[in-house]
């Protein structure tokens, strides 16, 4: 049996019996996944352990609704993810990065790593204030590592509309940080 009918079997088991083995596989399965995804958008382990949490709450309450006719698990998932991380970032307009919670064993990769960090905060918050539907296709693709098809799938729409959303907002990205990247590297 393959991972796919694994999970469609503990999926139907939940919905129809709230088997706690069942769930507690499932989560399992893509903890680590959604935990990581998180934490490449909050730079914080705290936060992203909140997320990820509240990624699984919410899926685990929402599960009977779940179609899998409609979009994978792991789709289905990720959009759950997404949404929770863009609501976050409405409540928080900035992130603040702990320090004490990176490793750096070199002066010099110390003040890159700095440089980098500043401007990813500053790339972050500007990103927060901008209409939910204008981030979810950056997030997917550069946090989410999702492809341009992956995501026109995942959000219903044409994958030339993807590209576009996604290199405007590059290009935006780029104009209003232009002397910030260019002195941080």
């Amino acid at each position: 049996m393959g991972r796919e009918e694994i999970e469609r079997r503990w999926i139907r088991n939940i919905q129809k019996r709230s088997d706690d083995e069942s769930a507690n596989l499932l989560i399992s399965a893509y903890y680590d996944e959604i935990y990581i995804y998180s934490y490449k958008q909050t730079f914080d382990k705290e936060t992203a352990s909140d997320l990820t949490q509240d990624v699984f709450i919410t899926m685990l309450r929402s599960i009977k609704i779940f179609d899998e006719k409609k979009a994978s698990f792991r789709t289905w998932l990720y959009k759950i993810a997404t949404n929770k991380i863009i609501d976050y970032k409405r409540r928080i307009r900035s992130n603040i990065v702990s320090l004490e919670d990176i490793e750096i064993p070199v002066e010099i990769e110390y003040h890159i790593l700095a440089e980098n960090k500043k401007l990813a905060e500053k790339i972050e918050t500007y990103l927060s204030a901008l209409p939910p539907e204008r981030q979810e296709v950056f997030r997917m693709k550069v946090y989410g590592e999702y492809t341009f098809a992956q995501i026109a799938d995942i959000l219903q729409k044409p994958e030339n509309t993807v590209k576009t959303l996604y290199y405007r907002l590059i290009s935006q990205l780029r104009k209003e940080f232009e002397h910030e990247y260019s002195d941080a590297g």
